[in-house]
């Protein structure tokens, strides 16, 4: 792995193996799904302006496998790997495959022996794959659920062939807003997660290591008719995995204080909103400018021949 020259960031004191319990409940998380489609449509429009066309593609943090579907389809010669760190939603994707139809296995048969999707349970930040072979990264939606992005990226770059693709998305610092400030009326305990800013992330990527990275973002409102529909997929889209929230329920008088700051917040519609504040980031694997002995590479374009 390219390590930072600096020790790796924590962005939180995430407790990853609540993660992944939270993520192995598919009935709790399957309602917030709207949200993650139409944050990979957009990553897919992209995407789609960058002229690439790998053999071989991860989607870090692929859950029950929505996104697998897109990118097979969009390179459909490509072996497509997807990685996460929960079993039972690598166990949905394998019974979907196990459903197969048989003129799409016929259409496999006739793709190369390396296509197709294969399935890997572990952490996306100790990745068990070999150092430059892949040449697309796909991540949606996953970065801000690992305390240290850093350590992922770096890990990212390793896989990564020599002007590969990083692409991904994650929450930014006003995802939540409103429920954090409703929160902040009932108790002092962490209930969102701090999440990074875009400028962190670019400055993570550059250190560890990839070129010349592009962030952007763009905020995305939700809303809602009740507070119990806007708990209930924020409870979907992962609820609060932080290993500083306390352990024990929110007793009854500070609930219904934070509910009650939440209905403060209606729109002039009626509406209850939730923010969400995406950021999209690529950047490539740059060639190496020196070698393993710390000498300088230097490279030659040679005129083309007439």
């Amino acid at each position: 792995m390219h390590v930072p020259a600096n020790p790796p960031k924590l962005s939180a004191p995430i407790d990853l193996d609540h993660v992944r319990a939270l993520f192995s409940r598919l009935d709790r998380t399957r309602p917030a799904d709207f949200l993650r489609r139409e944050i990979a449509s957009r990553m897919v429009d992209r995407l789609e302006l960058v002229k690439i066309a790998p053999l071989r593609v991860l989607d870090a943090g692929c859950g029950d496998g929505a996104d697998l579907a897109v990118l097979q389809k969009m390179y459909a010669a490509a072996q497509i790997l997807g990685i996460d760190a929960a079993e039972a939603p690598l166990r949905a994707v394998r019974s979907q495959g196990a459903k197969q139809s048989s003129l799409n296995q016929l259409l496999s048969k006739l793709l190369p022996s390396k296509a197709g999707i294969d399935l890997l349970c572990g952490d996306f930040a100790d990745l068990p794959l070999a150092p430059n072979s892949i040449d697309l990264v796909w991540s949606n939606l996953a970065l801000h659920w690992h305390p240290q992005p850093d350590r992922v990226f770096a890990e990212w770059r390793r896989v990564l062939r020599v002007n590969s693709l990083l692409m991904f998305s994650c929450f930014g610092p006003d995802t939540l807003r409103e429920l954090r400030t409703a929160f902040a009326e009932a108790d002092l305990a962490p209930h969102v997660l701090p999440f990074v800013d875009m400028h962190d992330f670019g400055d993570q990527l550059v250190e560890v290591g990839f070129s010349t990275p592009v962030l952007d973002m763009e905020v995305i409102t939700v809303t809602y008719d009740t507070a119990q529909a806007l708990l209930a997929d924020v409870r979907a889209l992962g609820g609060n995995p932080l290993g500083t929230r306390s352990r024990g329920l929110m007793g009854k008088q500070a609930w219904q204080r934070m509910l009650a700051a939440l209905e403060r917040q209606r729109r002039p519609d009626g509406k209850l909103a939730l923010t969400f504040e995406v950021i999209y980031g690529h950047a490539f694997r740059p060639a190496p400018r020196t070698t393993s002995k710390g000498e300088a590479i230097i490279r030659f374009d040679l005129p083309r021949k007439k």
